[in-house]
């Protein structure tokens, strides 16, 4: 059935939504550590603003009420780890599934400081380590630019999708 056409049982939040959940995107898990604490926090939201300013820079939201936020606008500093396809378990932990708070998370994870200290996970596909540039509060989330001074990359670039409220892992489409 065309959208047009969809049944309005929903609000325009509603719809909104379940518009948004249809969408895959890539999982990350976004670290911090420094004077204010350590927290890290899942989102499906980071993505390149750019890699041809005077530095790179890449972009994610953050509720604004979220401790993790807090810590991170604080410490001016942040990992972003995109995760490789086998770690849902990373993602649930940061996401607080696992009903593990705060710096009590990174026990349970392999991890390691990167050159500014930020916390790099462990088997992430790839891992940037930024300063932050700007952060904007837009209604109910910060957006948060950061200046990308290192990025890892491991052997394996099998990214966590999620999408459709489940994750998943991006397969080849035969070329037609």
């Amino acid at each position: 059935m065309p959208p047009e056409t969809a049944p309005a049982l929903l609000d325009l939040r509603g719809r909104f939504v379940e518009g948004m959940a249809r969408a895959a995107t890539f999982v990350s898990v976004i670290t911090t550590t420094g004077a204010a604490g350590r927290a890290g926090v899942t989102v499906s939201s980071m993505t390149s603003v750019s890699a041809d300013g005077t530095e790179p820079s890449l972009l994610f939201c953050l509720h604004h009420r979220s401790q993790s936020t807090l810590t991170l606008l604080a410490n001016r500093g942040f990992c972003a780890n995109l995760l490789h396809e086998n770690q849902q378990g990373a993602a649930d932990l940061f996401s607080g599934r696992k009903n593990i708070d705060g710096a009590e998370r990174f026990d349970q994870i392999d991890w390691a400081a990167g050159q500014n200290g930020q916390p790099i996970l462990g088997g992430a596909t790839a891992s940037f380590e930024c300063d932050l540039g700007t952060a904007v509060l837009w209604e109910t989330h910060y957006i948060i630019v950061g200046k990308v001074t290192k990025v890892h990359l491991s052997d394996d670039p099998a990214a966590l999708l999620y999408g459709q409220r489940a994750y998943r892992r991006a397969v080849s489409m035969p070329k037609t």
